[in-house]
């Protein structure tokens, strides 16, 4: 059976800086009805182990690590075995939410993952954290960015560890290079497309970079 895409959203908080907001995150779970990875295990391991249900869980990967993208990542791997992968340049981000927990696994630019037969390629994309990555799976047509670009625009990057001539760069030079109709799957919100998000370039650039 070919791997398919399911979402899940958790509710819960996201922290940094001094400040606490309200957040619906997106979980994504690759796979087929054998072996699936989870994208972001957000808020509510309990709910994210029961959409996985009976099937291997063979990794949990973070876009970032940023709270609210991590904060069930620990019990989701305790309770299945499956390992942790995170870019190593948001340890320090890590740490502030897992400081006795490191993740298994660090993720590296152009490293491939594997679920169910679909390969999802690791594109390091700085700007709203050090270590933010995307996910960039062809054969499905689609790729996960977690925060670093929304259905409208890039991620957030008015707070510690962000850059905004930095996400720009990653946007540009990661992201719409990719085909048009590739479908953006994000952390929050709804999905988009390359092609959809392409003609904000100029205007994103235009407010500060």
């Amino acid at each position: 059976m070919a791997a398919r895409i399911e979402h899940l959203v958790t509710s819960g908080t996201f922290s940094l800086d001094g400040g606490t907001w309200d957040v619906d995150n997106n979980v994504w779970i690759v796979g087929d009805d054998h072996e699936v990875i989870v994208i972001d295990a957000a808020h509510d391991a309990d709910a994210i182990a029961e959409a996985v249900g009976d099937r291997r869980l063979s990794a949990i990967v973070c876009t970032h690590a940023h709270n609210d993208h991590i904060d069930a990542a620990p019990a989701l791997a305790e309770r299945t075995g499956a390992a942790i992968w995170l870019h190593p340049d948001d340890l320090p981000l890590w740490k502030q939410t897992h400081p006795d927990r490191l993740p298994d696994h660090w993720l590296a630019d152009g490293q491939t993952i594997s679920a169910a037969g679909a390969d999802l390629t690791v594109l390091h994309t700085p700007g709203h954290a050090p270590g933010a990555v995307c996910l960039h799976a062809p054969g499905l047509g689609t790729v996960f960015t977690g925060d670093t670009l929304f259905a409208g625009g890039p991620g957030a990057t008015g707070r510690s560890y962000s850059h905004f001539p930095t996400i720009i760069d990653s946007i540009r030079d990661r992201l719409l290079t990719l085909p048009g109709d590739t479908v953006v799957r994000t952390g929050h919100g709804d999905t988009t497309t390359i092609g959809a998000e392409a003609p904000h370039l100029e205007e994103w650039i235009a407010r500060g970079h």
